[in-house]
């Protein structure tokens, strides 16, 4: 099995994880790490970024789902004439 298909199991900070390493070996790498790391960059950016969308949209499905509180104001306080 290779790293490409273990990705869907992965946490989203392993993922996030991964990313990072890969962006940073293809700049750095050498020749065998960067081949390694331009192979999983598309694979790896595109579950990356559907996993964000889903997190974005799953925070704005709750925050709709949430009643919001309705404020309260206070009355003005009235002072008696003596």
């Amino acid at each position: 099995m290779s790293l490409i298909d273990k990705i869907p199991a992965m946490s989203d900070s392993e993922v996030d994880s991964l990313l990072a390493n890969a962006r940073r070996l293809a700049e750095t790498g050498d020749g065998r790490q960067q081949t390694a790391a331009a192979e999983l960059l598309p694979t790896l950016e595109s579950e990356s970024a559907q996993r964000a969308s889903a997190r974005a949209e799953a925070a704005a499905a709750k925050r709709a789902a949430t009643p919001r509180r309705k404020k309260v104001v206070a009355a003005p306080v009235v002072e008696a004439a003596e």
